[in-house]
């Protein structure tokens, strides 16, 4: 007998409810928080799927992956909002800014003008909306500026054309403890309130985009309001 797929309309009502839960203990609404749906390794038919059952957003790793996706998802879901989490390279930057509408992974100088430069080139005149990545948690292994860099780093950022700083992204280390996740998203918080009192033009520090499948509920509570969450959708994938 064939194994069945994942019940992704299921999954997602138990991954919201307990995004409504994280989110009223901290006294916060629900709606608050965007749930951007990890799409790595998932079929179009799948994602269609997950869609249907109400994601507005997703997020890819990889620029080449999510130029397919796109392809075959936006004659039937045109209205989807497209989200670049991977790290970038700065070879991949002009792809990125045209197929996504927000990237998470902004690590380095080099990107954002690599970004930048694609905007001018393209002669758009709608900013492309970036946010920065902080490696709170210290990790050889993850990417990100670490935090007493942010402030700099989204200094630069900002002053260069076309770009415009939502907020900050992070990720939290795997543990068996979701628990242990909270002071790293805590310092991102507070570090996004920090470079928010700048009054950087060109800076908002609108958006934290922190929690995984693993940690989202204490990330919520610690003020996430954009959570990625892919194994709790659509289960395990190889890759």
């Amino acid at each position: 007998m064939a194994s069945r797929g994942p019940d992704i309309a299921r999954n997602l009502e138990r991954v919201r409810e307990k995004i409504a839960r994280a989110a009223a203990r901290a006294g916060r609404s629900a709606e608050d928080v965007t749930l951007v749906a990890v799409t790595k390794g998932v079929p179009p038919d799948l994602v269609r799927e997950a869609v249907e059952a109400g994601v507005t957003d997703v997020g890819e790793n990889r620029v080449q992956e999510g130029a397919a996706k796109r392809s075959a998802l936006d004659p039937t879901c045109p209205e989807l909002v497209w989200h670049f989490i991977g790290h970038l390279q700065t070879n991949k930057a002009a792809r990125a800014s045209r197929l996504f509408d927000l990237i998470h992974s902004v690590d380095r100088r080099r990107v954002a003008e690599a970004l930048s430069r694609a905007w001018a080139r393209e002669g758009r005149s709608e900013p492309l909306k970036v946010l920065v990545q902080v490696n709170a948690s210290g990790e050889e292994t993850k990417f990100g500026v670490p935090p007493e860099a942010a402030a700099d780093l989204v200094r630069e950022v900002c002053r260069l054309p076309g770009l415009e700083v939502m907020g900050l992204m992070t990720m939290a280390p795997l543990t068996f403890d979701p628990e242990e996740t909270r002071p790293v998203f805590r310092r991102v918080r507070r570090l996004a309130m920090e470079i928010d009192r700048l009054g950087l033009p060109g800076v908002s520090m609108e958006l934290l985009s922190m929690g995984m499948s693993q940690d989202y509920e204490v990330a919520v509570s610690e003020g996430a309001n954009v959570v990625r969450i892919g194994t709790a959708i659509f289960g395990p994938r190889e890759g």
